[in-house]
């Protein structure tokens, strides 16, 4: 019986804790299922908010934003890489949704 809740555990509890952090630039593989395909899309755009489960991404499409929210252990997420580290003061950057232009922009962080 013990092997069989350790087996479950691993199969679908994954505790994954990643990189990034609010003001990162970050782009997001992820599966849709339409009917019984099965395609991958990406999402790039800047995290505005990290939760204990969730994270929210900002881009901007057509002078139209668009959030996305996911959640760190979504089965359909396949990869996330961190394009740039944003250098940020707050943990949720709300106000980049009143923002344009450049003045919408992130000061990228050196090492």
């Amino acid at each position: 019986m013990q092997n069989i809740i350790e087996y479950v555990q691993n199969k679908f509890n994954k505790n994954i804790k990643y990189s990034f952090n609010t003001g990162d630039t970050i782009t997001i593989d992820y599966e849709i299922k339409e009917g019984e395909r099965i395609r991958l899309q990406s999402f790039k755009g800047i995290v505005i908010q990290c939760k204990t489960n969730t994270f929210t991404l900002r881009k901007i499409s057509g002078n139209i934003g668009v959030e996305r929210i996911f959640m760190y252990n979504q089965p359909s997420i396949k990869n996330i890489e961190i394009n740039k580290k944003g250098n940020i003061r707050k943990s949720k950057i709300f106000y980049l949704r009143k923002l344009k232009g450049k003045k919408a922009n992130i000061k990228e962080k050196y090492k």
